[in-house]
């Protein structure tokens, strides 16, 4: 999506609160999600890499930023360690979220980087505590694992955005929309509701509708089905998105998706930026995105989207899963709204 074709990014404030699980007033809405207190000046955002590898250097300019925002950070002890594409082992992966986990004093927890290798330790990880003292969990890409296992298990609300990797080296020279980005993480967990306004696509299919948002990467979402990890969509504004994938494997995830009953009762569906991986000669598959997703939601009459700045792209704005929105696509714009709970 290019720059011209998002019209807005909106943050309108919140007082910040202490724990409480919001109010669903809708029926057929599922369980309302706890929502993690939101951050105040002086508040500790501890730093892990439950993923891939990522050097101490590589965060300065997250590290950099996020202190001028009012808070502490606390660097994990992953951070620098590496088994080959790893960030350390499985077992020094899982006892370093665990620790940050366990922390009172840390209030949120940013994932450096995505790649692979969550799936790994998730299971090894007591969340438990979190039930006590729920803390944000921030991330994306292979972070989707966790927002899953924590929406299954726990109904923990958690933030799904850009993480230390993508903070830019040098914040004077940031285009604007990377400042937005980033910002968005700041705004969300200081308890800002969130609203974003974006351009209508062509193949957009027009309404309204109220859920709680959830999502993240839609090809670890698929491999996560039947696990204890598997994320369900019943009621709620599905968003996905992808990256380096053949348009047959995207066709392939979507059909995953309708046959294990992810599609067949939305409040609408939210389709990100998808990089496709292009096509052998002679093996093109001779359809579109937009083709792929229209012909698996063709039966179903909710909200769809496409092209929303959600991520593998630079304009991948952050997003509150396990927090009632409002979809709403017209001929005029898209927008995505957080609705005031009891919460915020």
């Amino acid at each position: 999506m290019h720059r011209k074709g998002f019209l807005s990014f909106i943050a309108s404030s919140a007082i910040a609160s202490p724990l409480l699980s919001f109010i669903v007033a809708k029926e057929n809405i599922p369980a309302p999600f706890t929502i993690p207190p939101y951050l105040k000046t002086g508040d500790t955002i501890g730093i892990t890499c439950p993923a891939g590898y990522i050097s101490l250097e590589a965060i300065q300019p997250a590290i950099k930023l996020m202190q001028g925002w009012g808070y502490r950070i606390k660097v994990g002890t992953t951070v620098g360690k590496r088994d080959f594409s790893f960030g350390g082992s499985d077992q020094e992966r899982m006892e370093d979220m665990q620790q940050l986990i366990d922390d009172p004093q840390i209030k949120a927890i940013m994932c450096a980087r995505g790649g692979y290798g969550a799936v790994r330790t998730v299971d090894l990880i007591n969340f438990e505590k979190l039930k006590l003292h729920p803390k944000w969990i921030i991330g994306f890409s292979d972070i989707t694992v966790i927002h899953s296992h924590l929406a299954a298990n726990y109904q923990l609300a958690s933030i799904h955005s850009k993480m230390c990797n993508s903070f830019p080296d040098d914040w004077s020279l940031a285009d604007q929309v990377q400042m937005e980005t980033i910002l968005s993480i700041r705004n969300a967990l200081s308890g800002q509701r969130m609203v974003y306004n974006t351009m209508p696509h062509a193949q957009n299919r027009k309404g309204t509708g109220n859920g709680i948002l959830v999502g993240g990467n839609m090809k670890t979402l698929e491999t996560l089905t039947g696990t204890r990890s598997d994320l369900n969509t019943r009621k709620c504004i599905l968003f996905v998105e992808d990256t380096n994938e053949n348009l047959y494997s995207i066709d392939r995830m979507f059909r995953h998706f309708k046959r294990s009953g992810k599609l067949s009762d939305l409040a609408g569906i939210i389709i990100g930026g998808f990089k496709v991986k292009p096509d052998d000669p002679g093996e093109e598959f001779g359809r579109t995105i937009y083709d792929i997703v229209q012909e698996q939601v063709r039966e179903f009459n909710y909200p769809l989207c496409f092209d929303f700045p959600v991520g593998h792209q630079k304009n991948n704005y952050a997003l509150k899963c396990g927090v009632i929105h409002e979809l709403n696509v017209s001929a005029d714009i898209v927008s995505l709204r957080e609705l005031k709970t009891s919460s915020n």
